[in-house]
Order: C-alpha cells, then sequence, then structure tokens
C-alpha cells in the first residue's frame, strides 16, 4: 500500500455483540471498500463515504473504528485530527474497519443502507418479561423519525410517522396539541422526559420536526400493549396480505401481529381492522362497476363535449380519465401549446393517484386541462393517460410537454406525440441537483452552486451556458457531468427546441392540494366534482376580472414588455452592413452587438430571448422605436387580452344530481347500470332526535291560579284581588 494511505471496510447495517470477557464482535449488514488517504479533511472523509454508499447523507451517522490488536474499544472518528490518528495508527494493517452508525439511538445501533435510505430490514429485540420469544419489528419503522429538520406532507404524515416510531419503540404517548398546523406528543411513561414537537414553517409550506427529546427513561413496554395498535393501523399493516389472501383470519392476524410487532391483540380488534380494510380494498371497485359509469354519462349530458371515461381493471383497479369541454376549448384557443405532465396524491385517499395535464393561460396562471384517477403512477397508467388526452383533442398542434420525465414519460410522450418536444420541469430539476449536494458541502457554497445552475437554465446562447457549467465543473467534475448526462436540451434555453415562453414550472400541486379537502375522504365521484366546482368558479372569476383589461397585453406580459421598453432608451441602433431584406435588418449595439430582423416571418435577434419569450427584447424595442413600429404587433398572440377572454369564454356546467344517482328514484333500473348513493361520513357523537313537528304540536293551554281564566299566568293577571 502506498505511502499515506489505507484500505478501509465500510460496516452498515450489522449490530455489535459482547462476549463475558468484553470483546466485541460485528455481525451481518453491507461491506463497502474505500481508500482513505493522510491528507484528507474530515468533511473529504465524509463525501467520499457517502459517494461510496450511494449518497447516503450523514448527518445522523457517526465513525468508530477499533485500535490495531484492541476489540474491546470503539474510536470516534469527529475532525481531521481522529482521520488522521486513524491512518497513522493503521499504516502497517492490511486493511481497517470503519463502523457507520446512527447516532444518538439507545434503541438501534444501526441501520442498513441501500440507495441512500434505510431498507426494511428486521432488528432483533430483547425477549419479553412473559418469557415469550423474541419479536421481529422493522427496522425502518425506528428511523422514520430521524430528528430536527425532518420534513413530512402534512400533520396526518407526521402522526402516521409517529405512530410507526412508537410501535418500534415500544412506548405509549398522548398528544398535548394536535391540530393541522402544530402537532406536539410526549411519553406516557413515569417521570420520562420524552418529548417532540413539529409545526409547519414559517412559509407554510413543509411541516417539520422542530424540537424532539435525546432518549426515554423509562423502560420498553412488553408484548401485552395493544394501545397502540388501532383499527386504521391494523387495517394499512395487513391490506397487502389481505389483497392476495381473501381469506385472512382475525385469529391469524392477531398471531401474526404478535409475532412481528410484539403487539397483542384479541379477535374484536382484528376483525375491525380487516373489516376497515376490506372497505378500502373493495369499496373503489364496486364504484368503478357502478357510480362511476353513470358519472360518466352525467358529465357528457350537462357539459356536451366533455370527454370522460372509466375502465375497470382487475385486482379491484381501475382507471378514470375526465377532460371538460370548456377546459379543451380554452386550452386549444387560447392557451399556448405547453402542457405540464404530474402527478397529485389525492389526500387523504393515498391509494389514488390524480394524473394531471395543466397548461397555464396569458397571466401564467395555472389552466388545468384534463385529470385522471388511478391506483398507482405507472407507465402502463401514463400511456392510457395520454391516448386519451389525445383523443380528446379536436384540432392537431405541436405540444411542448414539461414533466420530471419519470415512470417513462420520456418514451411514452414521444410515441402518443411524435411531433411533440418534451422538457424537463426546471423545479425537479433543481430539487434533484440539491440531492447530489450532500453534507460535506457547505451552505454558502450549495446556494453558489444552485444560482451557477439556475443561470445555466436560463441561459438564451451555448456560450453563456458553458460559462456556467464551466463555474459548476471547477468546484466539482462528477456534477458537472452529472448534468451533462441529463441533457441540456431537454432543460436549458440554449438548447431546447420546445416554446415554453418563460414558463418553466407549474404550480398545479398546490392548486389542487388546495381545493381537496383533507379532512375527509371522498370517493372518486366527490372527489372528481369538487375539482369541477373549483374548475368552474375559477373560470367565472377570471372571465369577470378580464372585463376590466384595457390593454392589449394581459397585465403581466404589459408588465414585462415595460420593462424591456425601459432598457430600450440607451441602446445605439444602426442599418446592418449587408442587408439582403432590404431595411428589415440592423445592428443594436451596448455591451455586445446584436443582430435584429424585424422581416415578416422573421422576428429574431442575436441574443435569443425574444424566441425564448414570446415578447420583444429591449434590443428589437429599440429598432421599432427607430422605426416607428408598434412593439404590440410583435407579441406573441398568446399574451394578448383577446386570447386571456377566449381561455375562459366557455363554463362548465354543474350536475345537479350528482350525490343521488336516477336508480334511487326508479327501482326498475339495474343497480348494476346506476349507482348507489355515495356514502357519507357519521358525525361524531350521539345522533340528535329529531324534533316533532311544529304544526301538529299541541301545547298545554296557560291558566291562570287567581281568576281561573285561560291565555296568562298570576303574575300578569289584570283582575283586581278582591278585599
Amino acid at each position: 500500500m502506498g505511502k499515506g494511505q489505507i484500505v478501509a471496510v465500510l460496516q452498515i447495517g450489522g449490530e455489535f455483540s459482547t462476549d463475558a470477557d468484553g470483546h466485541m464482535s460485528y455481525s451481518g449488514g453491507e461491506a463497502h471498500a474505500m481508500l482513505v488517504q493522510s491528507d484528507w479533511t474530515f468533511n473529504a472523509f465524509k463525501q467520499e463515504i457517502s459517494s461510496t454508499l450511494n449518497n447516503l447523507k450523514l448527518d445522523q451517522y457517526a465513525f468508530k473504528y477499533f485500535l490495531p490488536k484492541n476489540d474491546k474499544t470503539l474510536i470516534s472518528i469527529s475532525n481531521d485530527k481522529d482521520l488522521l490518528r486513524m491512518v497513522e495508527f493503521h499504516a502497517e494493517s492490511e486493511t481497517t474497519y470503519i463502523y457507520v452508525m446512527k447516532k444518538a439511538d439507545n434503541r438501534s445501533k444501526s441501520i442498513v443502507a441501500n440507495s441512500g435510505t434505510p431498507t426494511d430490514a428486521f432488528a432483533i429485540v430483547p425477549t419479553t418479561q412473559d418469557g415469550s420469544k423474541r419479536q421481529k419489528v422493522c427496522a425502518s419503522w425506528k428511523n422514520v423519525i430521524t430528528g430536527v429538520g425532518q420534513v413530512f406532507e402534512g400533520s396526518k404524515d407526521f402522526r402516521d410517522a409517529l405512530h410507526k416510531y412508537a410501535i418500534a419503540h415500544r412506548f405509549h404517548y398522548r398528544f398535548i396539541k394536535n391540530d393541522s398546523s402544530r402537532v406536539t406528543a410526549e411519553c406516557t411513561g413515569e417521570d420520562c422526559p420524552w418529548r417532540i414537537h413539529a409545526s409547519r414553517s414559517s412559509a407554510k409550506k413543509e411541516f417539520m420536526v422542530k424540537k424532539i427529546s435525546e432518549s426515554h427513561t423509562c423502560e420498553a413496554e412488553t408484548v401485552k400493549s395493544h394501545r397502540l395498535a388501532s383499527q386504521r393501523w391494523v387495517a394499512s399493516v395487513i391490506k397487502e396480505k389481505l389483497r392476495d389472501s381473501p381469506n385472512y383470519r382475525p385469529r391469524d392476524i392477531a398471531n401474526d401481529l404478535l409475532r412481528e410487532y410484539g403487539l397483542c391483540l384479541n379477535y374484536s380488534q382484528a376483525w375491525r381492522g380487516k373489516s376497515i380494510a376490506q372497505k378500502e380494498l373493495y369499496s373503489s371497485h364496486e364504484e368503478a362497476c357502478s357510480q362511476l359509469p353513470w358519472f360518466c354519462e352525467r358529465i357528457v349530458e350537462t357539459n356536451p363535449g366533455s370527454v370522460a371515461t372509466v375502465v375497470a381493471l382487475e385486482d379491484s383497479k381501475f382507471r378514470f380519465f375526465v377532460a371538460f369541454h370548456a377546459s379543451l376549448h380554452g386550452f386549444q384557443h387560447g392557451c399556448r401549446p405547453l402542457l405540464f405532465l404530474d402527478a397529485i396524491t389525492a389526500k387523504p385517499n393515498k391509494h389514488w393517484k390524480l394524473l394531471a395535464a395543466t397548461s397555464v393561460d396569458s397571466e401564467g396562471d395555472v389552466f388545468p386541462v384534463a385529470f385522471g384517477v388511478v391506483d398507482d403512477e405507472s407507465r402502463e397508467n401514463w400511456l392510457w393517460f395520454l391516448e386519451q388526452l389525445k383523443s380528446s383533442f379536436s384540432t392537431s398542434r405541436p405540444i411542448t410537454f414539461i414533466s420530471n420525465g419519470e415512470h417513462g414519460l420520456w418514451d411514452e410522450v414521444s410515441s402518443v406525440f411524435p411531433d411533440s418536444h418534451h422538457g424537463y420541469c426546471v423545479e425537479s430539476l433543481i430539487e434533484e441537483f440539491k440531492t447530489q449536494l450532500d453534507d460535506a458541502w457547505t451552505e454558502e457554497l450549495k446556494d453558489s452552486m444552485v444560482e451557477h445552475l439556475k443561470k445555466a437554465i436560463y441561459s438564451c446562447t451555448a456560450d453563456e451556458f458553458n460559462q456556467y457549467i464551466e463555474l459548476i465543473k471547477g468546484e466539482s467534475d462528477k456534477l458537472a457531468g452529472w448534468l451533462l448526462e441529463i441533457k441540456p436540451e431537454r432543460w436549458s434555453d440554449a438548447f431546447f427546441e420546445g416554446s415554453r415562453y418563460g414558463q418553466y414550472s407549474c404550480n398545479i400541486f398546490g392548486t389542487v392540494s388546495e381545493w381537496i379537502p383533507t379532512r375527509y375522504e371522498l370517493s372518486v365521484v366527490q372527489l372528481v366534482d369538487t375539482i369541477r366546482c373549483k374548475l368552474m368558479e375559477m373560470m367565472y372569476t377570471r372571465r369577470e376580472s378580464s372585463n376590466a383589461w384595457a390593454e392589449v397585453l394581459t397585465p403581466a406580459a404589459n408588465q414585462k414588455l415595460q420593462e424591456e421598453v425601459s432598457k430600450a432608451h440607451t441602446l445605439n441602433v444602426l442599418p446592418a452592413d449587408t442587408d439582403e431584406n432590404g431595411s428589415n435588418v440592423f445592428k443594436v449595439c451596448d455591451d455586445s452587438v446584436n443582430i435584429v430582423n424585424i422581416a415578416p416571418g422573421e422576428c429574431t435577434c442575436t441574443c435569443q430571448r425574444w424566441r425564448i419569450s414570446g415578447l420583444p427584447c429591449m434590443h428589437a424595442i429599440a429598432v421599432f422605436e427607430r422605426t416607428g413600429h408598434n412593439p404590440y404587433d410583435y407579441c406573441k398572440s398568446y399574451f394578448t387580452t383577446g386570447f386571456y377572454r377566449l381561455t375562459y369564454s366557455l363554463s362548465i356546467n354543474p350536475i345537479p344530481d350528482v350525490i343521488v344517482a336516477p336508480a334511487l328514484i326508479d327501482p326498475v333500473q339495474s343497480p348494476a347500470t346506476y349507482p348507489c348513493p355515495v356514502r357519507t361520513r357519521r358525525r361524531v357523537g350521539r345522533p340528535k332526535e329529531k324534533p316533532a313537528d311544529p304544526r301538529i304540536a299541541i301545547k298545554r293551554a296557560v291558566r291562570c291560579s287567581r281568576c281561573k281564566g285561560y291565555g296568562h299566568n298570576k303574575a300578569t293577571c289584570k283582575v283586581p284581588i278582591s278585599t
């Protein structure tokens, strides 16, 4: 081995055991080999480990090793000096074993690393007090809550994670605060200080763990405890097995939960959990076979020209597609030919996925075109959705698609829409780029790298693009190579051939998430009709607001144009030396020389911003000021007020009988043809008795005790008292 370096074997995912003499041995897990240089810094050491372990995030891990001929004491590596000492101590050794272990976890020593995330390995927990054999607990549940700064989608996801965490670590907890914006819980163990608090960030975008105690002082619960095994939790655990084994008996369920999770359930608890799981598994298929075909018919009847399709599949699955006529008309006649493809989890119905095709209007606001409801985001479901989308369009034109490219979208979009262009969603690209920046990077350097990436995305020329890629390459050849591997022609303005017109992302997820209530589970019919109501309201509101606009361009587009006008005053405009198009080609001088061609059918500038944005750049506007042309005549029509009004010219009509189907009125109709009424949630508390009908209520007549008359009492009696 060369001087100043050693061969290290990384051990992760196993467990230590100690014999009677105090000697420690390590078993299980995975092993990876790497070289360690004596001149490395601790950050460089961590970065190499992260790279070796598939970009595992190391902020919650510690690094330990044994001294030569000493297997009783683990030595920590936490700074540059510790690293140098380890290399020097093992200079004569053939190999050095480095153990990657979870920090501050007195219940689980280490976890298995696979692609940077914990896997569903199993860890052994001690024998319980009642003498039962050792229990298997899913090790990944021990680490569903990692510490301060961990982000969840919402309070419900955090509560689910806390529930699993408590089961894995065998303790009970109670809520101190529990609502949609904050959750605080504490251990119920006597004098145990364990406590956790999570709430929404200041920007109200992320639900984040803010505080958590390091460890418990209470003893782990025995297997006789079953308070954490709620009916919903039992249903979520057994659902997949119940799908494969419909005859899964409650007694077998209870035995499996006792063996695998250490939780003791009686027969009735297991039966209720199975009942909930069966409803979740089979109700969607029943709805697909009954309510949804009727709902498709009603959509087409009440909104002629709309497209609504449902296909029932095997294994209680289905596919549903809907595109309202007003949305299709608005996209084809008023919106730019740009569609964003995204999948949205239909909270709280997490067993459904919404596939969405969304455009943007002249103001850059979200304009939903079509939706699909499927059980999972897969290649097959996306292909079916794209085929339905294509058949919905009455006119044909090249369309630019934007997506994250996952689940086969790069191939399926080009196969269904061969004349289209397909680009990378900028937000997804930036987030994926951030995941490549591990903990070895400082926050300042991370921000600088992300800024370089953004400038490379918005670069209009190849030279400008190469300039920022070189800046990234100067910090990391690996990152620059990763960016070039994902094809800049899909995400950089310098090479992208599609027409985004300055629109790089679309927040359809945030829009639809606000529309769908998170408190109650909705059927597919209720879910789609909720979206329809919001679309109907959105189209009316925007149509009415545009009636007050008097400019040629929409307010947002007009503001962008005026910003370019303000930059054009200082530019110098000269006729081109060789002008084959008469007086249509000009030189515009600022820091550089740009050639502007305003000939009909050309409308180009060598800076490329005119082509990319769809609005004249400052060089073109300087030419217009010299020649007396109107800049509005050279803007893409998609930004005009007229096209905005065309987008919202039609209305989405209500479906008045969406809750109660005709089959409820006409008993002659077959229940297989029409649906049963949509089930609603039972209200909390005891049902109130209906009051008696006031029209037939019998009231007791009031009689005065003094004069014996009717209609008044003694206090209001006007008969004088006799003396």
